[in-house]
């Protein structure tokens, strides 16, 4: 697994009660690869990680993309929900 500093980790739950943790990788080893110092979104928290099986890197770019995309598609259903609301 090879990251860059500002790419995203996302570690994946496999259960219902646990929820999907999304980070900024701030640092790498030297070569890109683990362990990376990560700051966490859902708590502000840094600390140093050895990815798992369930975890991938997704690249700052890309994780641009998806959340533009993501923010597309909640404007467009608050939008829908809004005009259903006004017709009815």
């Amino acid at each position: 697994m090879q990251a860059h500093p500002g790419d995203w980790l996302v570690v994946h739950s496999h259960t219902d009660s646990a929820h999907t943790r999304k980070g900024e990788i701030l640092t790498t080893d030297a070569d890109g690869a683990p362990p990376y110092n990560v700051r966490w979104l859902d708590d502000d928290h840094e600390s140093v990680v050895f990815p798992g099986p369930d975890a991938q890197v997704v690249a700052a770019d890309e994780q641009t993309a998806l959340d533009r995309a993501q923010s597309e598609l909640i404007s467009r259903v608050q939008s829908n929900i809004e005009s259903q609301h006004t017709a009815g």
